[in-house]
């Protein structure tokens, strides 16, 4: 019987992490970026492979303001 109640205690947090993690950059995918990490391909390939989608970045804005 407790082992069942800690397979299900595991279950859940694997669960929530899974969760979270998604939500996460499905967040910042959408969300204005900064400077730094304008088309950082770290970042794109870990959000991509998490998410599954493709960054849009036709909605995605730049947080800072471009001089020219």
């Amino acid at each position: 019987m407790l082992i069942i109640l800690f397979g299900v205690i595991l279950l859940g947090w694997v669960s929530v992490a899974v969760l979270g993690t998604m939500a996460y950059f499905l967040g910042e995918q959408s969300k204005p970026i900064h400077e730094r990490n304008w088309r950082a391909a770290s970042f794109e390939r870990l959000s991509e492979s998490i998410t599954n989608r493709k960054i849009n970045y036709a909605e995605r804005i730049p947080a800072f303001t471009i001089d020219s």
